[in-house]
């Protein structure tokens, strides 16, 4: 019998939680991976000493640590093991700017989007801004190197991780990196952890660099009727300038967005891109001027221009609200793939096949300026001929972006939904490289077993 007293006793009180109905909302992220676990307990700490003693005493004792965030995840990444620890990092919520540096150290639990209000209180920004950023949290968003809309222009998590404070498997505290903007002593190791999906340690401090305001941008948006015409302009707008946002949704998403927004979208249309630029002054409107016309030239059916921020977010907002939309229609599996700009329309195309051979639901929405998309399998778990279809569609789906020279996963990590495919697509060298630093830093594979590898 593990000693679990002996670890509540080192700790705070309230620190070990084992209540099973709250054991019971850990088990799972929102990839709602049926094979979860339950754990023996739930730990929440508040600073990285609590980190290291949970981690000493796992250790110890050969019990399996889960790390995790808000619980947002869309691949399996925060899936309890039974017998095993969730730790929590929600009570992390210390944050420290300094704007002469332009950073900020902030503990994990904090969500991104108070990253954001806490920053911008300092006259300044922190660009990362994945659709979740008003529920994920820093932490998570470090695990898996996440996006989002605007790093076609920005940059996704690890181009704004500057340091990292880990603890690792036995319990030891290390410092990587800091607030300096030029530093290369020694190994990227800072970078080895940023999208490690907490196999590796427990991050328990972020050093992130910071940028001055982001300008009021100008917004476009343009219905398509044809989805190889929607990536046209994509190809034409990123050969010429770095938009701020370029978004993609598909017929299914457009209709869901419609019946719960009500905004008066085209329910005709084949697709729909969401553009902006926040250029400052006049190239602003230049850029968004070009973009419209090239949304025209390419066949766009109607396009509308904004420099008003309240309409330009009511769009971009109907972009963010893409999968919760879909998600009412039934349960999803959900994808990550990236593919090569010039191979974008080719993989919708193929999806879009995909969904009329299966008879299933597949929606499409896209950060499709860097070729991110999210197909969304839409699916009734209760009925086991149709869940065989969503799983197949699954990895058919990663075969299909692999074969177009793209990739399993753009930011939502390996988790344990994709593991099967990961081989596959690193071949057998990166794979085995990627067991040697998971068995060197954790040896007796205690964190977050079952993820990635």
């Amino acid at each position: 019998m593990t000693n679990l007293a002996a670890l509540t006793a080192e700790l705070p009180d309230g620190t070990v939680v084992t209540d099973p109905d709250i054991l019971a909302s850990y088990r799972q992220d929102r990839a709602f991976d049926p094979d979860a676990g339950t754990p023996l307990a739930v730990v929440r700490p508040r600073r990285t000493e609590e980190v290291q003693t949970v981690l000493r005493w796992a250790s110890a004792n050969g019990v399996p640590v889960v790390p995790r965030g808000q619980g947002t995840g869309l691949s399996g990444g925060a899936t309890a093991v039974d017998g095993g620890i969730v730790l929590s990092t929600e009570k992390m919520l210390d944050i420290t700017v300094d704007p002469v540096t332009r950073t900020a150290v902030a503990q994990p639990g904090l969500l991104n989007s108070e990253v954001k209000k806490a920053v911008a209180e300092h006259g300044l920004w922190y660009p990362p801004d994945p659709s979740s950023f008003e529920i994920c949290s820093i932490g998570g968003n470090i695990a898996t190197n996440a996006g989002g809309l605007c790093c076609v222009k920005y940059g996704v998590t690890t181009d704004y991780v500057l340091g990292l404070q880990v603890v690792l498997a036995d319990g030891t505290a290390v410092r990587l990196g800091g607030p300096r903007l030029k530093d290369v002593a020694g190994l990227s190791l800072t970078k080895l952890f940023v999208g490690s999906e907490g196999t590796l340690g427990v991050v328990t401090e972020v050093t992130l660099r910071l940028l001055p305001p982001q300008h009021t941008p100008c917004t476009v948006v343009a219905s398509f009727d044809s989805v190889r015409s929607a990536a046209d302009a994509v190809l034409a707008i990123t050969a010429k300038i770095r938009p701020a946002m370029l978004e993609f949704m598909d017929s299914v998403a457009i209709n869901a967005v419609e019946d719960k927004l009500k905004m008066g979208l085209d329910r005709g249309a084949a697709a729909m891109m969401v553009a902006a630029s926040d250029e400052r002054g006049a190239n602003g409107a230049e850029d968004a001027e070009f973009m419209a016309t090239v949304f025209t030239e390419s066949g766009a059916t109607e396009v509308f221009s904004t420099a008003d921020p309240d309409e330009g977010e009511a769009f971009v907002a109907a972009r963010r609200f893409a999968i919760p939309a879909v998600e009412a229609k039934g349960s999803l599996l959900l994808e990550d793939v990236g593919v090569p700009l010039s191979a974008l329309a080719d993989l919708v195309a193929g999806i879009e096949k995909m969904a009329a051979d299966t008879g299933l639901m597949i929606s499409v929405i896209a950060h499709a300026g860097d070729g991110n998309t999210h197909p969304l399998i839409v699916y009734n778990p209760a009925d086991a001929a149709e869940t065989e279809r969503a799983q197949k569609a699954f990895g058919d789906i990663m075969d299909l972006a692999v074969g177009l020279g793209g990739t399993i996963t753009g930011e939502h990590g390996v988790g344990r939904l994709k593991k099967p495919w990961l081989p596959g697509y690193l071949g057998p060298e990166a794979m085995e490289l990627n067991r040697r630093i998971k068995n060197a830093l954790d040896p007796a594979g205690i964190l977050n077993p079952g993820a990635i590898l």
